[in-house]
């Protein structure tokens, strides 16, 4: 059976809410898991046959939650699951590009296929009130979002990737 994991952590709501809305749209093709970064590790990247990973941009880099989850699970995976297609979303206060490289590169370095550009979604969130409150992601973004989870799961499920 074929399954898709989507790994995500968010602090204030919006990355959860966009990993929330590609899992809506994924399990209605494929079987998917939603785990937190906290909760996910090497067990699940193991188990899975495609991903997606979410989380903030915090400070222009990856969220520590997120980099802690890649830095428990990096090596007992490495060779393991070089080829398996990922795709990665970013919420983000501006700009979201760093840490989508970021994400990236440890993708490369697992040697995983990344099937669609990363999919980023700014708050524009400048001011220090804005950047520590609750997010809502408006439903245009997380249909985006949706698409994503929808595609992923389809082409998961059809063998594409």
């Amino acid at each position: 059976m074929v399954q898709l994991l989507i790994v995500y952590h968010s602090k204030t709501g919006g990355s959860r809410q966009m990993a929330e809305a590609a899992y809506s749209a994924a399990c209605k093709e494929v079987v998917t898991i939603l785990k937190t970064a906290e909760e996910a590790g090497p067990d699940d990247l193991l188990l899975a046959d495609g991903y997606i990973f979410c989380a903030p941009e915090n400070l222009a880099a990856i969220a520590g939650m997120m980099k802690d989850f890649y830095d428990r699970s990096y090596y007992p995976v490495l060779g393991h699951i070089e080829g398996h297609p990922y795709a990665q979303m970013i919420c983000a206060g501006s700009d979201g590009h760093n840490a989508a490289r970021q994400t990236a590169r440890i993708a490369q370095g697992w040697r995983l296929k990344q099937v669609q550009p990363p999919l980023i979604i700014c708050t524009f969130a400048q001011k220090t009130e804005e950047i520590l409150a609750e997010k809502s992601i408006p439903e245009e973004q997380l249909i985006r979002c949706r698409d994503l989870g929808a595609a992923m799961g389809a082409g998961l499920s059809m063998g594409v990737f």
